[in-house]
Order: C-alpha cells, then sequence, then structure tokens
C-alpha cells in the first residue's frame, strides 16, 4: 500500500504555493513588457535616439497630460471592443485572425450610413441604426471562415486571414467608389458633423464610447466566467471532442463564437467612427486587431487585465505618435514594441511549457 502510495505520488510535481503561483505569473507578463522596452531601447540607440528621453516623452505626452490622456482614454475605445472579440474567440479555441477586416468593414459602413440617415431623422437615431447596421456587415463578413471550420474543418487562421485581405481591399473599393464624397478632394466618405457624434464625457474630449467598450469587455468576462453559455465555450476550446461527447452541438457554438467576436469587432469599427473619426479615408487601416492580441494574451484572457493592457497599449500608441513627430522616430515603432512583445512572450510560454514537461518527467 505505502510503496504504491510512494510510486503514484513520485512523479507528481509538488504543488505551488499561491504567492509562487502568482509571482510566476507576473514573471511571465511583466516580463516580456520589460524585454520588449530594453530591445526597443538598443534599437533606439542604434538609431541615434535617446531611449529613455522617448519613453519619458511617451508617459508624458500619454499617461500625464491632459491632452494626452484624453486622447488615450478615447483611443481605448474601439480597442477594448476589439479586446472582448477576441477574448470570445480565443477562449472558445478560435483564432479570430480577422479582426482588421471586421472592423474596416464595418467602420466604412459606420461611415458612409449616420450622414445620409442623420439628414432626414434625429442624429441620435441615425447613430444607433449605423451602429447596428455595421455590426451585422460584420457578423456576415465572418461567416464564410464560421461555416468553413463548423462544417468542413477548415483551419480559420487561414480563413479568417484571406478575409482580413478581402475586407481591407474591399473597404477601400467601397470608399473610392460607391461611398465617396464628391465635394471633397481626397478620397473619403462624407464627414459625421462633430454634434451628431457620441457624446463627450463631462467637459472633456474623451468620447463616450469608452464607457461602451468598458461595458462590453466587462459583459464578456461575466459571460465567459459566469454563465452556462460561457462554460459552454469554454468547453470547446479546451477539448472539442469531450463537448461532443457531452452533447453539445459544437458547430452551432463554433458559429455562435464567430459572429460574436466579429459583432464585437464591427462595434469597435463603429464607435471610432461614430465617436472619433467621422468618416473613413481612403488606405485608411489603423490595424488595431494585430496590435490587440498580444495584450489579450498578456492578460490571459481575463477581460479585467485586459482593460490594463489596453491602456498601456494606448499610452504607447498615442505618446509613440507624438514622440515620433518630436523624435524622428518611426511611426511604426509602436507596433515594433508590440510584435516584440508578442516574440518573446511565446519564447516565453514554451520555455515555462519545457520546463513543466521537464518536471513531470
Amino acid at each position: 500500500m505505502s510503496s504504491e502510495t510512494g510510486s503514484a505520488t513520485q512523479g507528481q510535481m509538488p504543488l505551488k504555493k499561491p504567492g509562487s503561483a502568482i509571482a510566476h505569473r507576473l514573471v511571465l507578463t511583466i516580463g516580456p513588457i520589460l524585454i520588449a522596452l530594453i530591445l526597443g531601447g538598443l534599437i533606439l540607440l542604434a538609431l541615434g535616439v535617446d531611449p529613455i528621453k522617448y519613453y519619458g516623452y511617451v508617459i508624458q505626452r500619454g499617461l500625464l497630460s491632459p491632452t494626452g490622456i484624453q486622447q488615450t482614454l478615447t483611443r481605448m475605445a474601439p480597442l477594448l471592443f476589439l479586446a472582448a472579440g477576441l477574448i470570445v474567440a480565443f477562449r472558445a479555441g478560435i483564432w479570430n485572425l480577422g479582426a482588421d477586416g471586421q472592423f474596416l468593414l464595418a467602420a466604412v459602413i459606420a461611415a458612409a450610413s449616420a450622414p445620409y440617415l442623420a439628414d432626414f431623422m434625429p442624429s441620435w437615431l441615425a447613430v444607433i441604426i449605423a451602429f447596428v447596421l455595421s455590426t451585422a456587415v460584420a457578423v456576415i463578413w465572418s461567416l464564410v471562415p464560421a461555416l468553413l471550420r463548423a462544417y468542413q474543418g477548415v483551419n480559420e487562421i487561414i480563413t479568417t486571414l484571406m478575409m482580413t485581405f478581402l475586407g481591407v481591399s474591399l473597404a477601400n473599393v467601397l470608399v473610392k467608389l460607391v461611398f465617396l464624397d464628391p465635394s471633397t478632394t481626397v478620397p473619403q466618405t462624407r464627414t459625421l458633423p462633430v454634434a451628431d457624434r457620441l457624446p463627450r464625457l463631462f467637459d472633456t474630449t474623451i468620447s463616450s464610447g469608452l464607457i461602451f467598450g468598458l461595458i462590453a469587455i466587462v459583459a464578456v468576462h461575466l459571460m465567459m466566467t459566469r454563465s452556462a453559455f460561457g462554460l459552454k465555450l469554454r468547453i470547446v476550446g479546451a477539448n472539442t471532442r469531450a463537448a461532443i461527447h457531452s452533447g453539445l452541438s459544437v458547430p452551432h457554438l463554433t458559429v455562435a463564437v464567430f459572429a460574436l467576436s466579429a459583432g464585437l469587432c464591427g462595434m469597435a469599427g463603429a464607435i471610432d467612427i461614430l465617436g472619433v473619426q467621422g468618416n473613413v479615408r481612403a488606405d485608411w487601416n489603423p490595424a488595431y486587431g494585430l496590435t490587440v492580441i498580444p495584450m489579450v494574451f498578456l492578460a490571459r484572457f481575463n477581460g479585467f487585465a485586459s482593460i490594463a493592457f489596453v491602456l498601456l497599449l494606448s499610452v504607447l500608441s498615442i505618446g509613440g505618435e507624438s514622440a515620433a513627430r518630436r523624435l524622428g522616430v518611426p511611426t511604426v515603432f509602436t507596433l515594433l514594441l508590440v510584435a516584440i512583445v508578442l516574440i518573446v512572450l511565446a519564447i516565453a510560454e514554451y520555455i515555462d511549457h519545457r520546463h513543466n514537461q521537464a518536471a513531470k518527467a
């Protein structure tokens, strides 16, 4: 009896204490960010730019100045919707890499429909209808990869990337040929007047879209962690065979995940246009979806943690744009930092996985 117990426990890993587990998680989360900032600093040195001065200006402009923090909080609105959409997909085991296509098509529809509708109905009603229409377009755009994954088993990474490429191209065609504003010299849609856009918060320039974004990501977090529907999605994401054996309709749930994820990404595009931009210019593509993915992974698909990382991304984005103009750094440097974070995060997760596998052996 004792020998069996000893042999059974011999190969088991000792349980981590709660404190050590939290510290381990923090290292895997904060570590990639610090390493990315250090590597980014070395790149800045190679470009002849003082990294301390650059990062200091990013923090000052994106977080500490009154104008900068308002721009940062406004930038968070579409990013929060995107993070919510990606959390739904990733926790259900689905790689929705089509967020940028869904975002941009929804943005174009919102930009085209809102000014037109505002001509013959109250502006608040025009904004609501434009919001619903753009969300519906994003959902419809996700049906191809959804149905192919659900009923044919086609890898959604390929199909969502394909639909992103097509969506970005189609959005540009719509702006230049279908929804072009003839009164402007620059190819763009009609501009929704500032007075007709989403209201500002108090006496600031912060768009009320921030409130909607916070509601969306908190609602998604609660849905995924506290509801029966969220439990079903997590079961599908953890083990598809177990989900089938438990009687869940995996194809239907797969389509539902795609629709919900794409709908939230479409809401991000609508919120950005109806609250901030007012129009869409030809060839406009902020690529927010790709930049949010590392933040969602750093947050471990946790909605509340994602809010903090989205704030970090917004600070880097707003502050980085100003620092680029002030110090002559390429405007894509923020995207480079995000890419480095993703690479370092992947390496850290791989090393941690190999360490755990070796400890179990």
